[in-house]
């Protein structure tokens, strides 16, 4: 049984509220300076996890009232802020990495690094479940080595590309990862995705 109480629910609005200020005054002194597409992203990103923080809190505040247990209040919380953080996350870089602001910041070739990892692993992570809901073991096997093969370029790009046969050994791991990437995609969509 779960135990919110109304004073516990009540100060579950606090970090929202936090967060939505900060997200407002952020988007405020930015917005002029970003383009469209950062503006938005990052706009998108600080709606989804202010609403999925409100509604959690509000969820927390109906069960303890004994109102109701409205269930999609609570579970759609860490989808919807995952990916909001991830969408504000995108705009920020864009607005950090368009070359008119590249005085405001510098992220190093490790920190790009991360990011890419991070955003091909949430895309091989999504085709997965995909592939694992549809039953298509072969498509994920696919999408989970290309995954790695992927890695294994990041590996290879911070690697002395001066010398001609570490290129050739990056074209055939980045060929061979991108063909079972295609591969998985095709099964899927065979498959009636």
């Amino acid at each position: 049984m779960k135990e919110f109480s109304v004073p516990m629910a009540l100060v579950d609005y606090i970090p929202v509220i936090l967060f939505v200020m900060a997200g407002n005054l952020l988007i405020r002194d930015l917005r002029k300076k970003m383009s469209v597409l950062s503006c938005g992203l990052t706009l998108a990103g600080f709606a989804f996890v202010g609403i999925a923080g409100l509604l959690k809190a509000t969820y927390k505040l109906i069960y303890a009232l004994q109102l109701g247990d409205p269930v999609w209040m609570s579970d759609q919380f860490f989808s919807n802020q995952s990916i909001g953080f991830l969408m504000a996350g995108i705009g920020l870089m864009i607005y950090v990495m368009d070359k008119k602001n590249r005085a405001y910041g510098f992220l190093p070739t490790m920190a790009l690094v991360g990011i890419m990892v991070v955003g091909l692993g949430a895309m091989d992570a999504a085709l997965c479940f995909m592939a694992n809901r549809m039953k298509k073991r072969n498509a994920l096997i696919c999408f989970i080595v290309s995954f790695f093969l992927c890695l294994g370029m990041g590996y290879l790009s911070s690697k002395d590309f001066d010398k001609g046969y570490m290129n050739w050994i990056a074209q055939f791991i980045n060929i061979a990862g991108q063909g079972l990437f295609l591969a998985g995609v095709k099964i899927l969509h065979k498959a009636g995705l």
